[in-house]
């Protein structure tokens, strides 16, 4: 998969979380969404339950709350989603500080904000302590087909790629004198847009040529193999499989 690739979301550090390996994170992580996911949104104790199993990974992998409070932003559709729905879901019908709103909004609100909160935590947490190499790694362990594993990895290294480029177009622009000031300027911004894509277009023509002059068929090879103990994995699945017992609680209690 080539050279290691840092990203925003990953945090260095040596915890035991960092030091599991990625497709033991990566099922850990599925498998804590499906248990979420599948809990009656009537046991809002279970829910409180599942932060603190969170809470205790973020502990575990030294990350600070308000690091993970502050990439739980990416949250703010969900939340805005969520707090129409009492206003617009039809129902019962009951008053909150003198206002109506329905019942079944209030629950479907809830049932929302909490399942998209967690997912979104977990996944945070699986970002901060996994580098995007290494979920890379992980997927092709997984035995996700190989292509969605390649299309994910070029849109990794492109994406930084592009964004450069955007940077120098920007800085171009400016070293110039443009300012985008109104809609008068939205015609220098297409023609910067197309400019790009023009770029980027050639560029990936060029790679694919480069690669293909060096043997590539469809596949790129393996150079390292993530492998995975019993202990590790019985550590990984340590977060799902509290999950569940807390899930089946939630549905016989």
């Amino acid at each position: 998969m080539g050279a290691g690739h840092a990203h925003k979301l990953y945090r260095h550090g040596h915890s035991a979380v960092h030091r599991l390996p990625p497709h033991c994170k990566l099922a850990a992580v599925f498998g804590f969404v499906l248990v979420v996911v599948s809990t009656p949104r009537e046991a809002m104790w279970a829910f409180g339950l599942y932060a603190a199993l969170l809470a205790a990974v973020a502990a575990l992998a030294r990350i600070p709350a308000a690091f993970l409070l502050k990439r739980l932003v990416i949250e703010v559709p969900f939340v805005a989603f969520a707090l129409l729905m009492p206003f617009v879901v039809p129902g019962e019908q009951t008053e909150i500080l003198g206002v109506p709103v329905s019942v079944p909004g209030l629950w479907g609100a809830w049932n929302v904000l909490a399942k998209a909160t967690l997912g979104v935590a977990a996944s945070v947490i699986l970002a901060a302590t996994t580098e995007l190499r290494s979920v890379l790694l992980g997927l092709q362990r997984l035995k996700l087909p190989p292509l969605l594993v390649q299309i994910a990895s070029f849109m990794i290294r492109y994406g930084d790629v592009i964004t450069d480029e955007m940077r120098r177009m920007s800085i171009a622009r400016r070293s110039r004198g443009f300012e985008a000031r109104g809609v008068r300027q939205w015609r220098v911004l297409a023609a910067s847009a197309g400019a790009l894509f023009i770029r980027s277009y050639e560029r990936g023509e060029r790679v694919h040529l480069a690669m293909v002059s060096r043997g590539y068929r469809g596949t790129m090879p393996v150079i390292d193999q993530a492998t995975a103990t019993r202990t590790q994995w019985a550590y990984a699945a340590a977060l799902p499989l509290l999950a569940l017992a807390v899930c089946l609680l939630g549905w016989t209690l």
